[in-house]
């Protein structure tokens, strides 16, 4: 394995431990729910947004990039983290080549952020390891198949052999 395919797979590993690590508490996503709800303003729902962004819950990473993406579209002024934080959702729900894209813009207009890039680095080795093990599924599935195919015409064949 060459150091570019080895640096993905550390940047992979480590990126998954700061998520797992990152994941909020059902206390502090009910208080920034709160603070939305009684103060409501961009920063806010920002803040809440982006924390929803490291959820280990399906539906709430999907809530966190419909509202990170309509805090862009409003004209939120920290883009970039809306966008990193919309990317890192994608991330976890394994929508690697969405996430990839959305790495790549912020790569365009801010080409050294390190946190976009480990994150870029990580989608590229998570679609790879997840190509793998389909491709693995698939080849083990079509022995299965070929296994039950040489058991049928055995069978047939011991059927047919008796009859005779």
């Amino acid at each position: 394995m060459g150091k570019t395919k080895q640096a993905q797979y550390k940047h992979k590993a480590e990126l998954d431990t700061k998520l797992r690590l990152a994941a909020p508490t059902r206390d502090i996503l009910e208080e920034l729910a709160v603070m939305c709800a009684k103060e409501p303003s961009p920063q806010n729902t920002f803040q809440y947004a982006f924390c929803l962004s490291k959820s280990t819950q399906k539906s709430e990473l999907r809530y966190a990039i419909t509202i990170l993406d309509g805090l862009l579209k409003d004209g939120y002024e920290h883009e970039l983290d809306c966008m990193y934080g919309a990317a890192t959702a994608l991330y976890l729900l394994g929508e690697y080549d969405e996430c990839r894209t959305r790495c790549e813009n912020i790569l365009r207009s801010k080409p050294e952020n390190r946190l976009a890039s480990e994150l870029h680095l990580a989608c590229i080795a998570a679609k790879e390891e997840r190509d793998i093990e389909n491709a693995k599924k698939v080849a083990l599935g079509g022995a299965v198949a070929a296994a039950a195919v040489g058991v049928i015409g055995a069978v047939a064949s011991a059927v047919l052999a008796k009859k005779h």
